[in-house]
């Protein structure tokens, strides 16, 4: 547990030269200000994230959001009041098909989260365009039209007068022609709709018995949607095909689980980023894992009313079969769960694993807030509305986005409009709001070090 005279050591770097945008490409249009960190409270990051910093390895910034050519704004989702959105309830069955079945998606491409610390962010996979709908309806009219059960009397196709002999004269079929009689009639699809219709009527009714002679608990646990939680085991039997587990390990080298992993952790997050990413093999090596993703400037604390696992920085592993397919790099923090990055073996990216893991963690957050009721929110990092593939986090809702002049939480719903109009909005709508007042209470904590000897 840190003590309780902890201090955050940082160097400020300043934020007057421009650098290059990961979104845009803008060679010098990207400023922020930044600071090295070289060790900091998880209170103190809780308040930075709050006020619009983020961290990568130690390295803290803040965008200069009136200034940068890619505003970028903190984002948060309320995990409690959380309910997945029909694209995720199909990333999450789809996930629980593969693991019961072995059922793997053609299609590869991921609409989740995959952190911009690097600015880097997998963008999701652009279909090709549909088939000219004309074709395609008139393709689903010939089957139809076709049916030996369906009336052709308005069909505005040709016929031949050898049609309309065949139509009118009873001649016994040739061998080879007709009807297969081992396969059933044809039959009307109108005609399935209405059997369809009854099967479910006699279901409910079924259904409605039995629940008299069983009676639920209450009528209106029975209308309660389903949770999150429930989604992410449903339809998994006792026995799959393939095991998945999801282990939390604290990033230390202390620890006797991240040094058993950390080769293999850091051999996938390289295959990730040479991958998906195009790096070069000497930009994603041992060295740069270790910097960005395990060097951490957050101390291990924990706390009376806080977390069983603690606070600090964390690797949520994804264990299929005993090998890592996929980590997601977390800080806890007193009232949030951050997301920093996520990498994840390229062969299962048909399984959208980054939409998987960010339910995931989302799950986890709604679990420690049972122990630690003031964690309640999931901090997706910044979303960046000028940058088309950054606009997927808006999709885990309730969320709300930082207020670049008020540093107030404001729902995304109404910041959406000002920022279709421009990049960079005060979000908050109300004239007479500000921050002045939050920070006097706190102007005697800070404590500048100055002429340090060089070293």
């Amino acid at each position: 547990m840190a003590a309780g005279g902890s201090l955050s050591i940082v160097e400020y770097f300043g934020g007057d030269d421009g650098y290059r945008c990961g979104y845009c490409k803008h060679e010098n249009g990207n400023f922020s200000h930044g600071m090295w960190s070289h060790t900091m409270t998880v209170q103190d990051y809780q308040d930075l994230i709050d006020r619009g910093w983020r961290r990568s390895g130690k390295y803290v910034y803040k965008p200069i959001m009136n200034k940068t050519c890619c505003p970028q704004y903190t984002i948060r989702c309320h995990a409690l009041n959380f309910h997945p959105s029909k694209t995720h309830k199909k990333t999450l069955k789809k996930v629980n098909r593969f693991l019961s079945k072995g059922e793997m998606p053609v299609e590869k491409h991921d609409e989740g989260h995959e952190g911009e610390p690097m600015d880097s962010v997998h963008e999701e996979g652009v279909q090709p365009p549909p088939q000219d709908p004309l074709k395609i309806d008139h393709s689903e009219v010939q089957d139809i039209s076709t049916s030996p059960d369906t009336d052709t009397t308005n069909s505005a196709a040709p016929t031949s007068p050898r049609d309309d002999a065949e139509k009118t004269t009873n001649v016994t079929p040739k061998p080879g022609k007709g009807a297969d009689p081992n396969r059933p009639l044809c039959r009307k699809a109108k005609d399935l709709r209405k059997e369809r219709r009854l099967q479910k009527e006699q279901q409910k009714q079924q259904e409605a018995v039995s629940s008299s002679v069983n009676p639920a608990p209450s009528k209106s646990a029975s209308n309660q949607p389903k949770s999150l939680e429930g989604f992410i085991t449903e339809s998994l039997p006792s026995d799959p095909l393939h095991r998945l587990e999801v282990r939390l390990v604290p990033v230390s080298f202390e620890d006797p689980d991240f040094l058993a992993s950390y080769e293999e952790s850091a051999a996938l997050y390289a295959r990730y980023q040479m991958t998906v990413h195009g790096d070069a093999p000497y930009e994603c090596g041992e060295s740069q894992f270790k910097r960005f993703l395990c060097d951490s400037p957050l101390e291990a604390e924990t706390a009376p009313d806080g977390p069983d696992v603690g606070y600090g920085s964390f690797h949520q592993q994804y264990w299929l079969d005993g090998t890592i397919v996929a980590v997601g790099v977390l800080d806890i923090l007193p009232s949030c769960v951050s997301s920093v990055y996520l990498y994840y073996h390229p062969d299962f990216s048909s399984l959208s694993l980054g939409t998987y893991s960010a339910l995931r963690e989302i799950a986890f957050t709604r679990q420690l807030q049972q122990q630690s009721p003031k964690l309640s929110y999931y901090y997706l990092g910044f979303y960046v509305h000028s940058c088309p593939k950054m606009r997927y986090k808006g999709q885990y809702r309730p969320s709300d986005l930082l207020c670049p002049e008020t540093y107030t939480w404001v729902p995304i719903e109404r910041c959406i409009p000002r920022l279709d109009i421009s990049a960079y909005s005060r979000l908050n709508e109300n004239a007479q709001a500000g921050f002045i007042l939050v920070w006097i209470a706190d102007l005697g904590r800070p404590l500048v070090l100055f002429d340090l000897p060089l070293r």
